[in-house]
């Protein structure tokens, strides 16, 4: 990084202040003496909420979690004695920086996140303000009914950050923002006035009402009209033809009035059905331009986006950017009828409709991820919200966005605009370079510009996000100065003592102080793996985290694996985002100061299963096990580690130790005692409620070289099938069935050597033939390098894979393709290997090889038919096939195969050596019963219990009693029997 110091850069907030270490201890005991909630003061607490989802970062004193109103006017009581502000915080999804401050911050996600009444006839909802926007629609489903607003945020977002922000989401132009939503609200002023804001000036405080009829002129004449008209205070509202309502004027108000505490919500009628009609435009501009044209047919959604945002277009109409409008009625019928006359209407270059609701859902999954994906560029460089969400009368979108593009290219930015093309609002993240003061100050100039832009067009700064401190410093420009001194003087009446949310909306902070990016490092990180896809900078890595926080997701939905750990624990810290936060201030050194050697930093990252769930779930990409094993390398260099790392790390050392002595039956017997067992795992650090696994009593490659010896050979193309530590020692059974699937299938199977070469011999990869002159190195074993990996050895892993390296050049010079049955191990080879030794080019050719067993049968046996079994299947996609490998191709097996059914999603929580690990034990059962075991529970009899991974089928034994089966186990028994046939159970181990 290049220098970023100076005035635009720096770290203050709006209003300053400054506390002492007395006076902040002070606090921190009156409030814990006060406060039934939790009062957090210590470094991981601060950490976890420096950021939102914004480029902003403030550092606050501490967090309370307050359990009910009482605690929240205790804190105001309190802080306001001591002159400490006081931020309230929801999901921290906010994209303006108004979910931070450098006081106390209110989180109400932990204890008031309820619901806690509905009204069916009435329409109406009770609910807190922690309560996630999820969670109140599937308590409003059963009577028919939903809350209208519905960010992309929906999984996570909290209904008092909606309230906060005026949130929107894709079906307001059906029924719009939050505040039309909003029927009452209980909230608590900053000197303890406790209000229940309504129609009529009901809950006004004092001295309001005087304020706007005084302003009645300004308030008729002062307020662009359009549907996404989200900045400034909404002292529209307080106008009598409108109401005088007090608590819609409330909304949007980004916490600087009052702290809500309960809200009365109304809630729509839910249609029967919906279709989804999906538009082709050639580009944004025209899709943009058809939009307002379809309002009159009274669509649920008029949704927006270009090709830039989509991974990829299969299933979507021809087109360079596409609308999404939903149709609703009470039948299908009338739906699609709908639907389709919105497709003759809409001028389109091609369109698709779709009534499936699972197919709406994959097709909606790619507009709702455009927040998380927008934040990179096509190229792979870094882009940033700022301007995230302006929004202009739906009319003039069309020009507005021709004039935005060349606004951009006239400041050699670029950025994809998305959004609610329905309601003329757009969002979008630019490429601006906010860590050189140069780039700073480009950003600082296109803002300037850009407001002026959406002025002329009579827009508005915020069409969904808030002003925050992103655009209160240019409200000026929109609403001119009086009007915004009118704003400080509601700010005045409300909060006196400006105890609420410093810095935003009024008296703001300038857009370009407090930026979350100047505190990191200036050069890159001395690092081990090789971050290609950020340039090889650790900092950049982390800074893919931008907070939209889809990790803090409370239940998996479909194969969704991302965050186990956070949906087992409830807390922040065990999100991804939230060691994404723990890492980022460790880079920074301002308040995590232990550098690699953090506490903080190490016990948030423990509980870390490393599934890799984040590495696709998360629309950016976050790659938390990889940061984890980054982390564990620093931490424990030149250090004792923990016993489990010698132990489950360097696996593959002892089960080869054992395989060379022959003692797998001496040690099977120790380990069924159970004093010695319990003493092996008390000083290996295994957890103690763990059985041991028993060791096979003949490892896959000694069968195999016995198979050999016995004449058994294939014909056909060459396959080069991987040992892995997990199949030779511990599950050769299906490596023996894979062999005899593969063979079955028309394939020629062989293994990688076992000799280092000095002329690598093009063959079929078994080294019993070759000519003992060309030995040069002596005997090895190939190895993925995985449980190094895991445990954070990667200095080892590094070792481990050169040797694996050398060993596979011969298989190196054919064209054969690797097979590898174990998930992790392929996800480890395919993408840990050529991160680690990015200079070897050896490590992307042997990457670019591997296959799962099920894409080698596709790829390389296509012709192929499999045997007909013709039953139902459970078990669990294992977490890295999810996140590295994928799936297909084993769907498609298993559907020519007749195996019928989904596996689950979520995690089977052993992960490897992480359920293993000592204090481990209840959060690895957790994440089990979450989905895994109670679709085993529910299967049907006869089902085929279906888990690749090792890890997952010792889950299921432990806790289950359950066998699960690798795909090649279950196609090898249907070769040699019928049908339906229930095959044989044969233990691991055997």
């Amino acid at each position: 990084m290049t220098d970023s110091s100076g005035p635009s850069s720096g770290l203050s907030s709006g209003p300053s202040f400054e506390i002492s270490s007395g006076i902040s201890s002070e606090l921190r005991t009156r409030l814990r003496r006060a406060v039934r909630g939790e009062v957090e003061f210590d470094v991981t607490a601060r950490a976890l909420v420096t950021m939102d989802a914004s480029n902003y970062r403030r550092v606050p004193l501490g967090v309370v979690a307050p359990r009910d109103a009482d605690d929240v006017a205790a804190v105001l009581e309190i802080c306001r004695a001591h002159g400490v502000p006081v931020v309230a915080r929801g999901g921290g999804t906010s994209i303006a920086g108004q979910a931070t401050g450098t006081g106390v911050v209110l989180d109400f996600t932990r204890h008031m996140n309820r619901v806690l009444g509905i009204d069916a006839e009435a329409r109406t909802a009770v609910v807190q303000p922690g309560l996630v926007l999820d969670r109140l629609q599937e308590a409003a489903a059963p009577y028919g009914l939903r809350f209208g607003a519905d960010p992309s945020t929906h999984s996570r977002c909290t209904l008092g950050g909606m309230i906060g922000n005026n949130a929107c989401g894709s079906h307001s132009v059906a029924w719009g923002t939050t505040a039309d939503g909003v029927r009452e609200l209980s909230v608590i002023t900053a000197r303890g006035q406790r209000l229940r804001l309504g129609e009529g000036w009901a809950g006004a405080p004092d001295g309001l009402r005087e304020l706007v009829e005084g302003e009645l002129a300004r308030l008729r004449t002062g307020f662009p009209e359009l549907p996404r008209r989200i900045s400034g205070y909404a002292l529209d509202a307080l106008l009598p033809e409108r109401g005088a309502d007090v608590a819609r004027s409330f909304c949007g108000s980004e916490g600087t009035l009052g702290v809500l505490t309960e809200a009365v919500v109304r809630l729509v009628k839910t249609p029967r059905a919906r279709v989804l009609a999906v538009l082709g435009y050639a580009d944004e501009s025209a899709a943009a331009e058809a939009a307002a044209g379809l309002l009159p047919h009274r669509p649920l959604t008029v949704e927006g986006m270009a090709r830039d945002l989509v991974p990829s277009a299969t299933g979507l109409p021809r087109g360079d950017a596409w609308l999404f409008v939903e149709a609703g009625g009470e039948s299908e019928q009338e739906a699609r009828a709908r639907a389709e006359t919105i497709v003759r209407a809409a001028g389109a270059v091609d369109a698709l409709v779709v009534g499936d609701p699972a197919a709406q859902r994959a097709l909606w999954r790619i507009r709702e991820d455009a927040s998380g994906t927008a934040t990179r560029m096509p190229d792979g460089s870094e882009a940033w919200p700022g301007w995230e969400d302006c929004a202009v009368p739906p009319a003039r979108l069309g020009p507005y966005l021709r004039e935005f593009r060349a606004l951009l290219a006239a400041h050699g930015l670029r950025g994809t605009p998305y959004g609610h093309f329905g309601d003329g609002c757009i969002h979008v993240r630019i490429d601006f370079d906010l860590l050189t003061r140069d780039g700073i100050g480009r950003f600082r100039r296109f803002s300037e510009e850009l407001a002026e832009l959406v002025v002329a067009h009579g827009g508005s700064l915020s069409g969904e996000h808030g002003d925050g401190q992103a655009r209160a410093e240019l409200l000026p420009r929109m609403y001119g100065e009086e009007m915004v001194a009118l704003f400080e003087r509601v700010k005045g009446i409300w909060d006196p003592d400006d105890l609420l949310n410093p810095g935003m909306l009024v008296r703001p902070a300038p857009l370009d102080a407090n930026l979350r990016f100047s505190v990191l490092p200036r050069r890159p990180v001395d690092v081990a793996f090789g971050y290609t896809a950020d340039g090889g900078d650790f900092s950049a890595a982390v800074r893919r985290c931008v907070g939209v926080a889809k990790c803090r997701t409370t239940t998996a939905t479909g194969p969704a694996v991302m965050c186990p750990s956070y949906r087992v624990t409830g807390e922040e810290r065990h999100s991804t985002r939230g060691r994404a936060r723990l890492l980022h201030e460790m880079l920074a050194g301002e308040l995590v100061t232990g550098g690699w050697r953090s506490a903080e930093v190490r016990d948030a990252l423990d509980l870390c299963l490393a599934c890799k769930g984040c590495r696709s779930d998360c629309p950016v990409e976050v790659d938390m096990a990889t940061y984890k094993a980054e982390f564990l390398h620093h931490h424990y260099a030149g250090r004792l580690r923990p016993a489990a790392h010698y132990v489950l790390g360097r696996l593959p050392v002892w089960l080869r130790w054992a395989a060379r002595t022959r003692t797998a039956p001496l040690l099977n017997a120790l380990a069924a005692v159970p004093p010695l067992a319990a003493a092996a795992k008390r000083l290996g650090g295994i957890a103690p409620e763990r059985d041991v696994p028993r060791l096979a009593r003949e490892p896959f490659t000694r069968w195999w070289r016995r198979r050999r010896t016995d004449g058994e050979q294939g014909r056909g193309e060459l396959v080069v099938l991987w040992p892995d530590t997990f199949t030779e020692h511990l599950s050769p059974a299906v490596g023996r069935a894979a062999v005899r699937v593969l063979e079955a299938a028309g394939l020629r199977v062989a293994l990688p050597p076992t000799l280092h070469l000095r002329r690598p011999p093009v063959g079929d990869g078994r080294s019993a033939a070759l000519n003992p002159v060309s030995v040069l190195r002596g005997r090895g074993r190939v190895c993925c390098g995985l449980t190094y990996v895991s445990t954070g050895q990667l200095d080892r892993a590094r070792a481990v894979l050169r040797r694996t390296l050398d060993l596979m050049e011969p298989v190196l010079e054919t064209s054969a393709p690797v097979v590898v049955l174990e998930p992790s191990c392929a996800a480890a080879l395919r993408a840990d290997l050529p991160e680690l030794l990015p200079d070897d080019p050896r490590a992307r050719r042997l990457a670019g090889r591997v296959l799962t067993f099920a894409e080698t049968l596709r790829r390389h046996a296509p012709g192929w038919t499999p045997p007909r079994l013709d039953r139902p299947v459970v078990g669990q996609t294992h977490c890295h096939q999810h996140a590295v490998l994928g799936d297909t191709a084993d769907r498609e097996l298993r559907a020519a195969a007749g195996l019928t059914g989904e596996p689950a999603g979520g995690c089977c929580g052993l992960a490897g050596n992480f359920g293993f690990e000592k204090g481990h034990w209840e959060v690895s059962v957790a994440c089990a019963e979450e989905q895994l075991l109670p679709a085993v529970r529910r299967a049907p009899d006869g089902a085929v219990v279906l888990a690749d991974g090792y890890s997952c089928r010792t889950q299921l034994e432990q806790l289950a009693g359950v066998r699960g089966r690798h795909l090649a186990e279950v196609l090898a028994e249907g070769l040699e029997k019928g049908p339906g046939e229930k095959p044989e159970e044969e233990p691991e181990g055997r």
